[in-house]
């Protein structure tokens, strides 16, 4: 059987595509918080200066202690304490822009917290509202 360059050009792009695909990231979930004053401290009531810090006592104070502000949504990833503990190599491989660093050290500010898979592994994109 005898096939033409176009077909060879279908076969080649949906290699190419399928390749893509299995590569492409995949949002595993996404969850609103509202930082606030108790999210800034530690359980040893030290002042917390890092985002990552802050974005990971939130997620233990909304989990484990029962304290959430409004506009706290839940998430299933950091309901689990081994994944908080990753928060700062998730950021460092995902993206928060400067100013979103500064505001979620300031706090009383929204931010909305996508976690995806990649195939460098999990990581997050933190965007301040």
């Amino acid at each position: 059987m005898k096939f033409g360059t176009g077909f060879a050009a279908v076969i080649l792009a949906a290699t190419m595509f399928g390749a893509h695909a299995a590569r492409a990231d995949q949002l595993i979930e996404e969850y609103n918080a509202f930082i606030g004053e108790d999210d800034l401290y530690n359980s040893s009531n030290a002042r917390l200066q890092e985002p990552w810090q802050i974005i990971r006592q939130d997620r233990a104070n909304f989990h484990r202690f029962g304290v959430s502000q409004r506009g706290d949504q839940s998430d299933s990833f950091f309901a689990d304490a081994g994944n908080r503990e990753l928060v700062e190599r998730m950021i460092s491989r995902g993206t928060i822009e400067r100013s979103a660093r500064s505001a979620i050290v300031r706090g009383n500010v929204m931010i909305n917290v996508r976690i995806f898979r990649g195939p460098r592994g999990d990581y997050v994109n933190v965007l301040v509202y």
